[in-house]
């Protein structure tokens, strides 16, 4: 599914292609957040307007609502959201296992209550795979455990091996099971072993020989200091197979996604850029914006000149101002955009960059003036 085109010369950042039946996805690649089936405040057309290759969703939110058997009726999760690009489903883990109160954990799965209505239910590897198959997703993930950012060693110890075990299970499910919807689905190992270099060596060693279609790097931007996700990004991709795509899950800020694509990573997916709008901050070519400040009352400039898309050179920042201060929707709409539109021209830029073999200057450069 993955071709490495081109490695760059100053960096471990590379460019690929990822290619799924519902499309090729060029990499570096930044993933918006679907989780329920709909980048909040973003429809469809806009995501692939402003460069969207492939979006999220999320195996816990749609399990239990609107449930497996709804969207079996609209046959897969493509058709039920009207997006026909592809789309990467996590397993529901991270979700699961921040309910720390209403789960219980044990060598066959994890058992917890549903946050929406205190229903009870069972997570198992097996299961997990098969909810994936029913969504119909480009990509699944694993069942794991993400442990509990500043876990200590015995405690990482024990919980590598309930994932280890767990990503066997799922990938001997995702052979034994056919798909449901006639497409090609990939499944995707994800690296584990807190803060700690030597258990993510070795927990990547094993994983990688139950020879994932792709592999992620997971347990990261859970409270632990930059440089520590940044040291542990860099080992993993360093011993993860060159001829897989890279994928380091829920990260982040702009400065993230470069310094993981100077470390060899391929993908990426955070909610920040769409959580963010919603409370006002507004990622520009030019740097960080809080459109609440009274300084953009009478602001005629565009919300961003350096973009060419509707939103960001059609409505000025004294209007967005307006509407998120007024709890407007369209404003919560055009700030999403915006940041969206934002994150994929930061992608674009890079790749860009890495074909020229000048990422590192391209990304120091970028960094000083947009900061």
């Amino acid at each position: 599914m993955f071709k490495l085109i081109q490695e760059d010369k100053t960096s471990s950042a590379r460019l690929g292609v990822l290619k799924t039946d519902h499309g090729t996805i060029e990499t570096p690649v930044f993933m918006p957040v679907g989780t329920q089936g709909t980048v909040k405040a973003i429809e469809q057309r806009e995501l692939i307007e402003i460069g969207s290759q492939i979006i999220l969703g999320n195996t816990y939110h749609l399990y239990l609502r609107p449930g497996t058997k709804v969207i079996e009726h609209f046959k897969g999760l493509h058709k039920f959201n009207s997006w026909d690009k592809p789309i990467l489903t996590d397993s529901g883990g991270y979700q699961v296992f921040s309910l720390k109160e209403i789960r219980r954990l044990s060598s066959d799965g994890v058992e917890f209550k549903s946050h929406i209505d205190g229903s009870l239910h069972f997570f198992s590897p097996e299961k997990v795979v098969d909810i994936q198959k029913s969504l119909g997703s480009d990509i699944m993930m694993v069942l794991d455990e993400c442990a509990p950012g500043g876990s200590d060693r015995s405690y990482i110890e024990k919980s590598v091996e309930l994932s280890l075990d767990w990503a066997l299970r799922c990938k001997h499910h995702h052979i034994s099971s056919p798909g449901k919807w006639g497409h090609q689905q990939f499944l995707f190992g994800i690296g584990q072993g807190g803060r700690y270099p030597d258990i993510r060596k070795s927990y990547i060693d094993r994983m990688t020989q139950m020879d994932f279609d792709g592999y992620a790097i997971g347990g990261l931007s859970v409270g632990e200091p930059k440089e520590v996700m940044y040291e542990i990004t860099e080992i993993s991709t360093e011993v993860l197979p060159r001829d897989k795509p890279r994928y380091l899950m829920g990260v982040g800020t702009p400065q993230d996604l470069l310094e993981g694509i100077e470390r060899g990573v391929d993908m990426f997916d955070c909610v920040l850029p769409t959580r963010n709008a919603r409370n006002g901050q507004i990622f520009t070519t030019k740097g960080k914006v809080n459109i609440k400040n009274a300084q953009y009352r009478f602001a005629n400039e565009a919300i961003d000149e350096g973009l060419e898309n509707y939103v960001s050179s059609n409505f000025s920042k004294g209007y967005l101002r307006h509407l998120i201060n007024a709890n407007e929707i369209l404003g919560l709409q055009l700030a999403s955009i915006q940041n969206i539109a934002f994150y994929q021209w930061l992608m674009a830029e890079a790749r860009k960059a890495i074909k020229k073999d000048q990422f590192i200057n391209w990304k120091n450069s970028f960094l000083s003036n947009w900061e």
